[in-house]
C-alpha cells in the first residue's frame, strides 16, 4: 500500500483532470470578460449616456476632486465605472483565461507560453497596483463623514493629491499594463498558429486583435503628437471588435477541452523540450 502512495501524484488521468479542470475555468472566464466585466467600460458608459442610451449619471467625467466625491456618494456604481474600477475583473478574468490557455498549449511550445504567462501577469499586476478606484471612494466616504471644515479640506487635499498621481502616473502604467497583456496575447495567437489545437481563425483574430492593441500604448507614448491620437483610438477600437471574436473562439474551445473531448488532429504540436 505504501509503495503506491509515491505514485498517485503521478497519475496520467489525475494530471488530464487538473488541466482540463484550467481549461473549463479558462473557458468560462473568457465568456464573462467579453459579456459582462469588458474592458473601458467607463468609455462605453459615456458613449451610451452622449448618444441618450443612458439617460441617467454624467455626460463627461468629473473634473474636480469635491465633484467625483459627490459622484461616488451619489452612485457609487456610476463613478467606480468611470474610474475604471471594474477593468481589475476583466484583467483577472484575462489572468484565468491565460491559465487555460496554457493548459491547452503548453506542449505545442512551452517556452513561450511561459513568457507569454509572465508578461500577462505582470501586466495585470501592473494595472491592479494603477487603479486608484478604491482609494478615492474611500476618501469620499471619509469626507462625507466628516464633521469639522479642517477634516473635510484634509480629505480634499489627500483626494486632490491621489487625483495628480492618477492623471500623471496612472494612465501611463495602465498603458504599459496593457502592453504587457497584448503581447502575451499576441504570444499566445503565434504559439496557436503552430498547432491544429484551435483553429487557424481563432489564432488569426487573436493575432490581429493583439496586432491592433498595440495601438494604444503607442499612442500614450506619443501623445503629444496630434496625429498619433486619433490613429490610437482607431486601432484600439479594431483591436476591441476583434478580441470579442477572439475570447468567444477561445471559450468555446476551452470548454470543449475541459469537457475532456479529444483536440483531434494534432499535426503541428511540437512536444516541449
Amino acid at each position: 500500500m505504501s509503495e503506491l502512495e509515491p505514485n498517485r501524484g503521478r497519475d496520467p488521468a489525475m494530471a488530464d483532470a487538473r488541466w482540463n479542470y484550467l481549461c473549463k475555468v479558462g473557458g468560462w472566464a473568457a465568456l464573462i470578460a467579453v459579456f459582462i466585466f469588458r474592458r473601458w467600460l467607463g468609455s462605453e458608459f459615456l458613449l451610451l449616456r452622449a448618444i441618450g442610451v443612458i439617460r441617467f449619471g454624467p455626460k463627461a467625467p468629473p473634473s474636480s476632486v469635491v465633484d467625483w466625491f459627490a459622484l461616488l456618494h451619489s452612485n457609487r456604481l456610476v463613478g467606480l465605472t468611470l474610474l475604471n474600477f471594474f477593468d481589475i475583473f476583466n484583467y483577472a478574468l484575462v489572468g484565468l483565461m491565460f491559465l487555460g490557455l496554457y493548459a491547452a498549449l503548453r506542449r505545442v511550445n512551452r517556452s513561450s507560453m511561459t513568457l507569454a504567462m509572465a508578461l500577462g501577469f505582470l501586466g495585470i499586476a501592473v494595472y491592479f497596483a494603477s487603479n486608484q478606484a478604491l482609494a478615492l471612494l474611500s476618501l469620499s466616504d471619509q469626507y462625507a463623514a466628516a464633521a469639522t471644515d479642517a477634516q473635510r479640506s484634509m480629505f480634499l487635499a489627500a483626494g486632490q493629491a491621489l487625483l495628480a498621481i492618477h492623471d500623471q502616473n496612472a494612465f501611463h502604467q495602465t498603458a504599459l499594463g496593457f502592453l504587457l497583456v497584448t503581447l502575451a496575447g499576441l504570444l499566445i495567437s503565434i504559439v496557436m498558429l503552430r498547432s491544429s489545437i484551435f483553429g487557424k481563425g481563432t489564432a488569426y483574430t487573436g493575432f490581429l486583435a493583439n496586432s491592433f492593441g498595440l495601438g494604444y500604448p503607442v499612442g500614450v507614448a506619443f501623445a503629444p503628437n496630434p496625429l498619433v491620437v486619433p490613429v490610437a483610438a482607431i486601432s484600439l477600437s479594431f483591436s476591441a471588435c476583434f478580441l470579442v471574436f477572439w475570447y468567444i473562439g477561445i471559450a468555446r474551445r476551452l470548454l470543449q477541452l475541459g469537457a475532456g473531448k479529444p483536440v483531434g488532429r494534432n499535426r503541428g504540436i511540437i512536444e516541449a523540450s
